[in-house]
């Protein structure tokens, strides 16, 4: 079955993407960290950098925090400021990375003392999570070796194990944590939880609370992600996203910027999954986080985080073209040609025209990224916000 128009701006209206805190501040390599004007210098102007973004697209309605980067005394002001723009806090993610104690690993150190300091990092982050009224604890961990016999493989793997049981059992009954993955950097040997396998049979173990989160810049190249996104939801352990593209590695570059086609497939196991016969796997589906996670190091952040959001908009809709009734069809009848060709069609459809019409019923300008350079936004805050900007 075809979705009418009036459907397709129907599910489109309702999108929830969220961008992230550090989106909007100076990012860069390991190489340099380029400052650009108008860059907040605290988490509230990070708020009203996402507020501006939500305003102008309708879709973006909550914004990740990362602690300690957004650390701020009292948590029920911040959630209170940040209705008072317009918007929710989301996510949250501990920072299990950047403390010299968590170089050889924080989960996973052999030191007892540092697992407990890590571990217990994480549980403040769940109550930060229930002062602020989300739902999802982001969780990544750079920890993984950078030569052979530096590490134990397996008794890493359960030190990993009993510190997320605690913290899966530490979560308020509504929530959940969605567990990332990532095959190299900064540990270049092994990483303790590389790929997607390695994801899900943790989650699995843990509880039904742990799920999995895939950053699409996390894979060797080549990777078919769209068929890993349709296990993961198959399984029910689809818990979310981080938003960007690659070119080579985990380059972080703004979405749909290198493959929208792969954006694009992407979304149609999403869509194809919402509609699935399984209501349990719908409803997974539907549940599913869309968080931003790129780092503008040389262009500007909202302009970028803007650029994203309509990016995901217009994979989605293009997705919600395709005749999944018709597709079945054409798969059962061996018709590869036409298979590959319905999906092609709707790929190549010039989608803005119906983006406009989503935008006119959200209240929203017809183009986010000319309203933005229309409004003066940007040079406002290149004049008030002076001294020093916020980053990593």
């Amino acid at each position: 079955m075809t979705n009418t128009q009036t459907q397709i701006i129907e599910r489109l209206s309702s999108q929830h993407i969220e961008t992230q805190s550090w989106g909007y501040v100076s990012t860069g390599t390991r190489y340099k960290v380029f400052n650009t004007p108008g860059t907040p210098r605290d988490v509230r102007e990070k708020i009203d950098d996402a507020a501006l973004v939500h305003e102008l697209t309708g879709v973006a309605p909550t914004v990740a925090l990362h602690i300690p980067w957004d650390r701020v005394d009292d948590y029920a002001e911040l959630a209170d400021y940040a209705r008072s723009r317009g918007i929710a806090i989301g996510s949250i993610s501990p920072n299990l990375f950047q403390d010299d104690d968590y170089r050889l690993g924080s989960f996973t150190n052999t030191d007892a003392r540092i697992r407990r300091k890590a571990v217990d990092h994480a549980l403040e982050c769940i109550d930060i999570l229930r002062t602020v009224g989300s739902d999802t604890l982001s969780l990544w961990f750079a920890d993984g070796t950078n030569y052979p016999g530096q590490g134990n493989f397996r008794a890493r793997r359960r030190y990993l194990i009993d510190g997320l049981h605690e913290v899966h059992d530490a979560l308020p009954e509504d929530a959940r944590f969605i567990l990332e993955y990532k095959f190299y950097e900064p540990a270049f040997y092994h990483t303790d939880v590389a790929d997607w396998g390695q994801s899900v049979t943790i989650c699995e173990e843990v509880g039904p609370r742990a799920q999995v989160l895939v950053d699409i810049g996390h894979h060797p190249l080549a990777t078919n992600i769209e068929h890993i996104v349709a296990t993961l939801v198959d399984r029910k352990r689809l818990g979310g996203f981080d938003l960007n593209s690659k070119k080579y590695g985990d380059d972080d570059l703004f979405v749909g910027a290198i493959n929208p086609h792969e954006t694009f497939l992407i979304a149609l196991e999403l869509v194809a999954a919402e509609d699935d016969a399984d209501a349990a796997i719908a409803a997974a589906a539907k549940k599913v986080l869309y968080k931003i996670d790129q780092c503008a190091m040389i262009e500007d952040k909202i302009p970028a985080m803007l650029r994203s959001v309509v990016a995901m908009q217009t994979a989605f809709a293009k997705a919600l073209l395709v005749d999944l009734d018709e597709l079945e069809r054409t798969r059962v009848a061996g018709d590869v040609v036409r298979s590959n060709e319905l999906l092609n069609d709707a790929f190549e459809t010039d989608v803005r025209p119906l983006l406009t019409l989503v935008r006119e019923r959200l209240g929203v300008a017809p183009n986010p990224l000319d309203a933005y350079r229309a409004s003066g936004a940007q040079e406002v805050r290149n004049a008030e916000r002076t001294g020093t900007p916020a980053g990593w």
